[in-house]
């Protein structure tokens, strides 16, 4: 009887039991309520913040996007469009700063010149829809004494031209006048040896001034002793439709050829490698760049091709032998007179500057010319004294088209 007397009721343990589910289902309701509430905000905050920090770095590099509300999630948003549209206009802004021809005087040293002219675009044309340009590159021991001829040359045709000095740095002459073409146009050089190493040195200074106006598109080297043959439109049409460049190589087997090869340049530069030519050339822009950033071939010149070895006549002739003899013609495009033979070509006086002589010069020969039979293969011609300025002014306008 004592037993059963403190034994609970079953009514009050079934009680109990329903309230403590009871209790256990609203815990677990309230506890899921809290947890997907708690998930929405922070979900919602991570998204705002996301937005936020990508919406201030598209800010920092461009437009923003528009602001969004607080209750409605951003759109997706293409990060890689956006950039990449961005990236388009700091290039063009880039490009059109670079578009403006450098001055030609600058204070660099030949290290920094030539690194940043390796670095220039290859691009054959700007955004900007500028003119190709030639560059005409003059490397002479002092004054211009045919610059009267090449004035009347350049004369109407402004941008469409570049021109480059390098003479030497003990030349304190008269400086052109303010008018003239020339004026401004003297790049800082060093000294220069005929024959030696330096000749290369300048050829390359020459033509890493010229690459940072990337506009300029063809490249010739010239002397104070060269003339055009022909009137400007024609040689810039010639050039800047050229498929080719106008290098001059050939393997001579005798003592002035392959004879000047040093075999310690092997085996970056092999004998049958070794070839010879003219040093005045004619090359478009993407030789240009690869000369100006040659650190293979270069230097075995520089240690191996001294004093008789004459590396102005083997230099880029082998370099252009070994790398892109494929689009090289062959040939230059400057005329010069070696039928007396000796160690210099012929030099014309006043007296053997007559209408036959250019004549000749300008089409008695036959080459090639973009898979053509041409000829027109020389457009100048040297080595021509100062006294024969008078009589070239006189048949310029009447055997090479000049304008008057």
């Amino acid at each position: 009887m004592k037993q059963q007397e403190h034994k609970p009721p079953t009514s009050i343990l079934k009680l109990f039991k329903d309230q403590f589910s009871f209790f256990n289902y609203l815990s677990f309701v309230l506890l899921l309520g809290f947890g997907l509430t708690f998930g929405a905000i922070a979900g919602r905050s991570m998204i705002s913040d996301k937005y936020f920090i990508f919406n201030t770095t598209q800010f920092s590099l461009s437009q923003p996007l528009p602001s969004l509300s607080p209750l409605s999630p951003p759109p997706p948003l293409s990060t890689t469009s956006s950039l990449e549209e961005n990236d388009t206009k700091v290039q063009t802004k880039g490009l059109k700063n670079y578009s403006k021809p450098p001055k030609a005087l600058h204070h660099m040293k030949d290290k920094e010149l030539l690194w940043k002219a390796s670095r220039v675009p290859r691009i054959q044309q700007s955004t900007y829809k500028q003119a190709s340009k030639v560059a005409f590159m003059f490397l002479t021991r002092g004054r211009l004494p045919l610059a009267p001829l090449w004035e009347k040359f350049f004369k109407g045709h402004e941008g469409l031209y570049s021109i480059y000095v390098h003479s030497n740095p003990s030349y304190n002459g008269s400086i052109e006048p303010e008018g003239s073409v020339f004026h401004g146009r003297r790049i800082p050089s060093k000294e220069v040896q005929w024959g030696e190493f330096s000749l290369i040195e300048a050829e390359r200074r020459l033509l890493a001034n010229a690459l940072l106006d990337f506009t300029n598109q063809r490249f010739v080297l010239l002397s104070e002793s060269c003339i055009p043959l022909f009137n400007f439109s024609t040689i810039y049409s010639y050039l800047i439709d050229s498929t080719k460049t106008f290098v001059e190589l050939y393997d001579d087997p005798s003592n002035v050829g392959r004879g000047r090869y040093n075999h310690r340049m092997r085996p970056i530069i092999e004998l049958d490698q070794w070839r010879k030519g003219s040093q005045w050339f004619e090359v478009d822009r993407d030789l240009a760049i690869e000369i100006v950033s040659d650190r293979k071939y270069f230097p075995v010149f520089g240690r191996f091709c001294k004093d008789s070895c004459y590396g102005d006549e083997h230099y880029l002739p082998t370099f252009v032998n070994i790398r892109f003899a494929e689009k090289n013609s062959n040939r230059t495009l400057t005329w010069v007179d070696w039928s007396r033979g000796g160690p210099h070509p012929t030099k014309f006086l006043k007296a053997y500057v007559t209408i036959e002589l250019l004549k000749r010069l300008r089409s008695g020969s036959n080459c090639e010319y973009n898979g053509k039979i041409t000829d027109i293969c020389h457009l100048f011609a040297r080595k021509f004294l100062p006294s024969t300025l008078d009589r070239l002014l006189w048949f310029a306008p009447k055997v090479m088209s000049f304008n008057p």
